[in-house]
């Protein structure tokens, strides 16, 4: 298989101003976008913002400890006839409610950017860049720009280094010479601005409240300490030959010399003081990552379709390779934009996890979850207090959450259970990846005290003998009430599954299972249903008439997870009806794969790739490979790894299939697939 040209045929190329979209390069903790000169010049121009992010990158308006949990009211909720509270609403603290939500956030660590400049010395503004050619080649993850600045050409090569967090560039142009380039650094207000946080995804440009203290400095090389409140980190920055200058309180434009028309350097972002690396090396060392990245993984193309939607869904798979290792793989669960934005402030989703990191087991690159799986086992002791202050057993995962790990006042995020299986089902894909004791016991904590919360909230019924979830809760469809939602179908099948993989890790380890996990996985409550259609939960009889938008998670109890509780003639019609009759301009970019995968394991062989590819707003996949959702969310992770995962589940099954060959593509010779290393796991 010829993975290189596939790769290589799809590398994103824009040839004018994109404002959506965008490139960016990363490391799976740190990533860096820019615009069409290979840095971040022009920010205005961009819808979607130029972003430098990272993983440890992370501040708290007036320092971290200005309001805690215990600062703002919980509303209680009648659970079975006693009061669980649940921080939703901001009652009578409504500074301290926003607060949290808004605080810790993700820190934008800087701009880098172009400035040029007329022969009188004028700036040029993006309207005077033209010529553009610029190519993401995906093969050796390096970003290759072209433009011309009043008819001068400019070449431009940037790309970060796979293990720090340092971008290399190199700058070819006459402009050097006649002094009509520089390279400009400037840092931002790190604090939030509004409450609604899609009016916040823009760096401020105010002079207070933070610092940049240059700390060390010589004729190659200049570090900077930035402050801001009880948050700092440093700022690195090499070159080959120049002249540094502070152009402003936050910024600082390099000159390159003008001897050569050739220009390299270096900036490095850390919490300590950064250890420079040559340029050279970093080029050399990324070419390499991402040359193993491709070659190591599973891979699948599609030459020789004749199906016309072929091309178009073997760019979306190349590109969502790209974007999840990137964005999606770090040390923490990623926010749904990744580095290339906040969205929420930044925080992360934990109901989320699964879209974005589920596939990387199933395409053979398991290390890939492994590193954010550790995040769990860190904050274990916060999701046991969690937990506890509810009166459950065991530990309770919150939804939105920063990497401190404490849950985050919302009006619907504290409600949502269907993140609690979660580290369950991601870490059975760790085993399946390496089946060792020493896999179990890394995670054996969080998966069994995940189940042993799971059954403290479940609630014995005795007037339909079994075991019910809620209310109160939220399902996965977030458009239900608190107070009124019970036995979402999704939530009740994925109980079962959770518990079932609980049991079996306490087998393979020789220890006793906790008996209530197989008490509650066996006498669960039926998933609800009406005229042979699931329902969105017990208590709403009218799903597809008042409810159908937001998420049909329904389906995913068939699809997602094996469905050992589900009808497949019921869900078979359920899923034709969510096809005909739901809102899809209100849904989400992972809805449709997973409806697919629902499509794949009912054996509706075209509906696979109909609802994979269905022409709708949320469902498009942009130049440079990113989700696409509606104005302020141009970026959508979980869309991507949602593909991911229904790719592989099409094309090698999932556990149980009767086929291991291509179960979820049409078989009517308009398909020609060709995959290697996928795993039927699901």
């Amino acid at each position: 298989m010829d993975r290189q040209s596939v790769v290589k045929k799809h590398s994103p190329v824009v040839v004018k101003k994109d404002r959506l979209a965008p490139l960016s390069v990363g490391n799976g903790d740190f990533g860096f976008s820019v615009d069409v000169t290979g840095l971040q010049s022009f920010p205005d121009a961009y819808e979607t913002p130029l972003s430098t992010q990272s993983n440890w990158g992370w501040h708290s308006t007036e320092g971290s400890s200005r309001y805690t949990n215990e600062d703002i009211d919980f509303q209680a909720y009648d659970t079975k006839g006693r009061a669980v509270t649940y921080p939703m609403h901001p009652g009578d603290k409504g500074e301290a409610y926003h607060w949290l939500r808004q605080n810790p956030h993700r820190l934008q660590l800087g701009r880098i950017g172009f400035r040029f400049l007329t022969r009188d010395q004028k700036e040029i503004t993006i309207d005077n860049i033209e010529q553009i050619h610029q190519r993401l080649d995906l093969w050796t993850g390096t970003i290759h720009s072209y433009f011309e600045v009043d008819g001068t050409p400019v070449t431009v090569r940037t790309a970060c280094d796979p293990k720090q967090d340092i971008i290399a560039v190199t700058v070819s142009s006459r402009l050097i010479q006649e002094k009509r380039l520089q390279i400009t650094t400037a840092f931002s207000n790190p604090s939030m601005v509004d409450e609604d946080w899609s009016k916040s995804i823009r760096p401020v440009w105010k002079v207070e409240g933070h610092k940049t203290e240059t700390i060390g400095q010589s004729d190659h090389s200049v570090t900077w300490q930035r402050v801001m409140d009880d948050t700092r980190y440093f700022v690195q920055m090499d070159w080959s030959a120049g002249e540094l200058q502070q152009t402003a309180t936050h910024e600082y434009t390099l000159t390159p010399d003008e001897k050569s028309e050739e220009f390299a350097f270096t900036t490095a972002f850390a919490p300590q003081k950064p250890v420079p690396k040559n340029h050279t090396d970093i080029f050399a060392t990324n070419e390499k990552h991402w040359a193993d990245f491709w070659e190591k993984g599973a891979f699948i193309h599609f030459e020789g379709s004749s199906d016309p939607r072929a091309n178009e869904l073997e760019r979306r798979i190349i590109l969502s390779l790209y974007v999840t290792a990137i964005h999606s793989s770090g040390s923490i669960p990623p926010q749904e934009t990744g580095f290339m934005y906040n969205s929420w402030f930044g925080k992360f989703h934990l109901e989320m996890h699964w879209w974005h990191a589920a596939h990387f087991p199933l395409w053979n690159r398991p290390e890939l979850l492994m590193r954010s799986m550790d995040w769990y086992v860190k904050i274990l002791p916060k999701a046991r207090a969690l937990a506890s202050s509810q009166g459950y057993k065991g530990a309770r995962w919150p939804k939105m959450v920063a990497h401190n790990g404490e849950q985050t006042p919302s009006p619907i995020a504290p409600g949502l259970i269907w993140q609690q299986p979660h580290p369950i089902a991601l870490a059975e894909l760790c085993y399946k990846s390496e089946p060792s004791t020493e896999t179990l016991e890394k995670w054996q904590d969080v998966v069994f005290e995940s189940a042993d919360f799971m059954v403290s909230y479940s609630h014995w019924e005795e007037e339909i003998d079994r075991y019910v979830l809620g209310p109160p809760l939220i399902p996965a469809q977030e458009n239900h009430d608190m107070e009124v939602s019970k036995n979402p179908p999704y939530e009740l099948e994925y109980w079962r599954y959770g518990l079932e993989l609980a049991i079996r890790w306490a087998g393979r380890l020789g220890v006793p299972a906790n008996t209530k996990w197989k008490e509650v996985a066996e006498r669960i409550a039926e998933p609800p249903h009406k005229d042979d259609v699931y329902l969105a939960h017990e208590h709403c009889p009218d799903t597809f008439e008042t409810k159908n938008h937001d998420h049909p998670s329904m389906v995913a109890a068939l699809g997602v997870l094996p469905g050992k509780m589900i009808d497949a003639e019921k869900m078979r019609k359920t899923l034709y009806k969510v096809r005909d009759e739901w809102q899809w301009e209100t849904a989400w970019g992972w809805d449709f794969p997973m409806c697919a995968m629902t499509a794949a394991r009912l054996g509706e062989r075209s509906l696979v790739v109909d609802f994979l590819m269905m022409d709708q707003t949320k469902n498009t996949y942009l130049v440079n490979g990113h989700n696409y959702q509606r104005e302020g969310l141009t970026v959508y992770l979980p869309g991507n790894g949602a593909l991911l995962t229904a790719i592989a589940m099409m094309a090698s099954g999932w556990e149980g299939s009767e086929s291991k060959n291509c179960p979820g593509f049409p078989n009517d010779g308009t398909w020609k697939v060709e995959q290697e290393g996928l795993r039927a796991w699901l």
